[in-house]
């Protein structure tokens, strides 16, 4: 199976992971070569990957907001959990693994495989079923951190019992009251969150797995989080109770169409 990846990030992303088979890449005629388009260039020319100058119409065709560029490449390849936890391994880190019980939204899915990558969670487990699966767009919505960060398929609720069996602490998130605050517990040990799905939340079955429920305070008028911003938010909090370990510079994507 090919798909087209669109959007300057997301080819340039695609290009320096090497996890798909690369096929060609469509330029829009009149595009600068400059910034994100020039290194692309080059890792097209060191990795001989076909470089065609298209009609931007032709690039309309392959998705919304391309910036003029788009690469044609195999499906995704999914790992698994043992490969994730192999990459824990491997980093001498104490295991952050996001389980995503039914989102069904895919910006809420690229957003949350975006965060996860950036504070170095080793790996997202999705359900088998019932869930946004890594496409294109969600590869877009990441800013092509799809390509970085292994996701795995799973049945959650075993997933969880494997992640137990390691001494892993699965933490669920959850509007309830008897959810326990992040002041209340402790995040920087192996951990595994469970972010459930958009308006419903986790599945019972996955919920009654959790170790601990885990709440996000709040004090406004609106009385709840979007899932993605919520799994953020969460994800964040675990990494601070790490230090930050890690952490270099920071950039804001600016990217823009020329």
């Amino acid at each position: 199976m090919r798909e087209w990846l669109t959007g300057r990030n997301p080819v340039y992303e695609a290009l320096v992971a090497k996890r798909r088979n690369a096929y060609r890449v469509h330029v829009a005629e009149g595009v600068k070569e400059k910034g994100r388009i020039t290194d692309i260039l080059r890792l097209c020319k060191e990795q001989q990957i076909l470089v065609e100058r298209v009609p931007r119409s032709r690039l309309d065709s392959l998705g919304a907001g391309h910036q003029g560029v788009a690469l044609e490449v195999g499906g995704y390849p999914y790992s698994d959990l043992i490969a994730i936890l192999e990459l824990a391994a491997l980093r001498a880190e104490p295991p952050l693994i996001l389980l995503l019980d039914s989102l069904n939204d895919p910006h809420n899915l690229g957003s949350l495989i975006r965060t996860a990558e950036v504070v170095g969670a080793h790996g997202v487990v999705l359900p088998f079923r019932h869930t946004a699966a890594v496409t294109p767009a969600v590869v877009s919505v990441s800013s092509g951190a799809c390509e970085h960060m292994l996701v795995a398929r799973a049945n959650l609720v075993q997933a969880i019992e494997t992640l137990k069996s390691e001494d892993i602490w699965v933490f669920g998130l959850d509007v309830s009251v008897e959810a326990k605050l992040p002041n209340q517990v402790n995040l920087s040990g192996p951990l595994a969150l469970v972010v459930g799905s958009e308006g419903r939340g986790m599945r019972a079955l996955v919920r009654s797995s959790c170790d601990v429920l885990l709440r996000m305070p709040m004090r406004g008028r609106i009385d709840s989080l979007n899932a993605a911003i919520a799994g953020s938010v969460a994800l964040y909090l675990v990494w601070q109770s790490r230090l930050f370990t890690g952490a270099g510079g920071s950039t804001i994507d600016e990217t823009s169409e020329a």
